[in-house]
């Protein structure tokens, strides 16, 4: 796997575990715990854009 790939999946898995968390933000936590949840599963997001970004650059 080359480094193109290696982005690839850390994109992937991050987008998933973004969605995983702002799901745990929406539906399990009702108090302040909940906005933070979300605000870092946004963060995973960002993070994720930025690797997909990176892809062909490395």
């Amino acid at each position: 796997m080359n480094k193109n790939g290696v982005l690839a999946w850390a994109t992937i898995i991050m987008v998933v575990v973004g969605i995983a968390l702002i799901g745990l933000g929406a539906f399990r936590y009702d108090d302040v715990a909940g906005w933070g949840f979300g605000a870092v599963g946004i963060g995973f997001f960002a993070i994720a854009w930025v690797f997909n970004a990176l892809k062909g650059r490395v």
